[in-house]
């Protein structure tokens, strides 16, 4: 693996971790929402300290170039957080229409007792 492409990969995993824990440190986002970014990052910097390991998985997997294995990493990470999301977001909404169903019903219970 060329030394750039393995600096770039550093670097990229470096600035991630960085922006991960300024979000964690904001509190925008809980702990548990940031571990797959956090093995994201574990996978980019093992990629960059030991391409050895990554080059026997791209003669394995009979990739023509280290590059074309790379982004094939990055669109299997962005995979797997597209579809954490997805099913954050999925339980997010289950939870909301419950939450509205609930606060109708003690509305109309509130609004029972007031007429009587």
């Amino acid at each position: 693996m060329p030394v750039n492409l393995r600096i770039a990969i550093f670097l990229v995993a470096c600035i991630l971790a960085f922006v991960v824990m300024q979000i964690l440190h904001k509190e925008m986002i809980p702990v548990k929402y940031s571990l797959l970014w956090w093995v994201a990052i574990i996978i980019l910097l093992v990629l960059a300290m030991w391409p050895d390991f990554f080059l026997f998985f791209v003669n394995l997997m009979s990739f023509q170039t280290t590059s074309n294995m790379v982004i094939g990493v990055f669109i299997v990470i962005l995979l797997f957080i597209t579809m954490s999301l997805t099913v954050i977001v999925s339980s997010q909404k289950n939870k909301i229409n419950l939450l509205i169903q609930e606060v109708s019903m003690l509305k109309q219970e509130i609004k029972d007792h007031s007429n009587e």
